[in-house]
């Protein structure tokens, strides 16, 4: 454990950023599963909205330091060409 003043405070802080950081983590998967939810039942708008919500999320996570800028502009783009391909998708008419 820690053996002075200095490292107890850090180990408490690290500690309460470990709590904070995971919360942040949790959000932003909670909106990248939605997105994922709305592009696999083949709605559009609702993919395209859920998108249109995840983005700022993933850049504050940026922001936060909880997720990398690279990492972020990565998932919004695969997201982003996802959601389009669902809206060109053909409509089968007979």
């Amino acid at each position: 454990m820690a053996n002075t003043p200095q490292s107890a405070k850090r180990a408490r802080q690290s500690e309460a950023r470990f709590k904070i950081n995971k919360m942040r983590r949790s959000r932003i998967r909670t909106f990248l599963r939605k997105v994922e939810e709305a592009i696999a039942s083949g709605d559009n708008a609702a993919a395209r909205e859920a998108l249109r919500q995840a983005q700022p999320e993933l850049m504050r996570g940026v922001s936060k330091g909880v997720v990398k800028k690279n990492t972020a502009s990565r998932k919004i783009s695969r997201l982003a060409a996802r959601v389009k391909a669902t809206g060109a998708a053909p409509v089968a008419t007979a």
